[in-house]
């Protein structure tokens, strides 16, 4: 195992999480006015309707998937009578179906933001990085769907759980589970780690508003009384 390899999938992913909360916190203290989702959609409608609507589907649900496919314990899976077979053939066809709305939905924005003078005229250039990093991830994830069909035990799976598992759990050996995954993988694995410590400084920050957003549900009602006049 090299040095690099211990570096990238044992030190790296603390160091995006480290940039991915403090800098969403120092921007929020810092920078409340930047801390929204700069849509475009009154200077042009068009094509964001689906292209947003595909895009988040396919985002979200990728990002849930990730997130409670791979720190699930295999023992929670099995007792549920899942084989990692099946488990693997469940994480292809959705992440398939999921990666494939969310590309969709990914060409249609960027076409649009390209293709549409008013929009172009707006756009930073970390606009155009996120575009196009979330499109090279998403292209990178979908790859790997053949490699996974070529192993269709699960083994490659239970491996990468293995490694989001350690890592969560601040175990030192993380990176050396992985070392015989094909590099496909361990690339996807980096733009996605990557993409977590460019979180802070582009408009995808309006995703914690997102979250937060969810807490309204259960606020208090708020009481509003009329106020009488005296004449």
């Amino acid at each position: 195992m090299s040095l690099s390899h211990q570096f990238i999938f044992g030190i790296y992913p603390y160091l995006c999480g480290v940039i991915f909360l403090l800098g969403s916190l120092i921007r929020f203290d810092r920078e409340q006015y930047s801390w929204r989702s700069e849509s475009s959609q009154m200077l042009a409608s068009g094509s964001l309707r689906w292209g947003s609507n595909l895009f988040h589907v396919g985002v979200i649900g990728l990002f849930f998937g990730h997130l409670f496919g791979m720190l699930t314990p295999p023992e929670i899976v099995h007792a549920l009578g899942v084989s990692p077979a099946q488990k693997q053939l469940l994480a292809v066809v959705a992440g398939g179906t999921l990666g494939g709305l969310g590309l969709i939905g990914l060409l249609l924005l960027i076409r649009r933001r390209l293709g549409n003078a008013r929009v172009r005229a707006t756009s930073h250039k970390r606009d155009f990085v996120v575009l196009f990093w979330l499109l090279a991830t998403l292209l990178l994830g979908l790859s790997t769907v053949p490699l996974s069909l070529q192993h269709s035990d699960g083994t490659t799976m239970l491996l990468l759980m293995a490694w989001a598992r350690h890592i969560v759990t601040f175990q030192g050996d993380a990176a050396s589970l992985i070392a015989g995954v094909s590099p496909v993988f361990k690339l996807h694995m980096f733009m996605g780690m990557s993409l977590f410590a460019i979180f802070p400084f582009t408009r995808l920050v309006h995703v914690w508003s997102g979250f937060a957003a969810a807490g309204y549900v259960a606020r208090p009602w708020q009481i509003v009384r009329s106020r009488k006049i005296g004449l």
